[in-house]
């Protein structure tokens, strides 16, 4: 449902349309439909959003915003993120809340991963 003055999509740029599908379906069980040649919407996230054909990616190192997914196992999704052809950048570390991740996706952008 669509809420007034609330975030309700997000859109992503990657390299490799087909490699952003097949990582973030296997890791995190997100679906996909395609809309033309360079573009897919992805559901099942907690907020739907989109990936977009692009030679740029987000990392907060240079100042992009930072999608962090929750798991109820984080080393359990870090391994997944690895076999899946994903890089750690910053291993398991304490916050206060909890634990989280970061990790790069094989198209270059960053994302994180925390639990509590």
């Amino acid at each position: 449902m669509n809420q007034h003055h609330k975030i309700n999509y997000v859109e992503l740029p990657v390299g490799d349309l087909a490699l952003a599908k097949t990582f973030f379906s296997t890791v995190f069980g997100w679906s996909f439909t395609d809309y033309g040649a360079e573009y897919c919407a992805f559901s099942g996230a907690g907020i739907d959003g989109g990936f977009f054909q692009s030679d740029f990616c987000v990392s907060t190192e240079v100042g992009s915003v930072l999608l962090v997914i929750y798991s109820n196992n984080l080393e359990a999704t870090q391994a997944d993120i690895e076999a899946a052809g994903g890089e750690i950048i910053k291993p398991i570390f304490s916050f206060p809340g909890g634990r989280r991740l970061h990790f790069i996706d094989p198209n270059g952008n960053e994302f994180a991963v925390w639990s509590e």
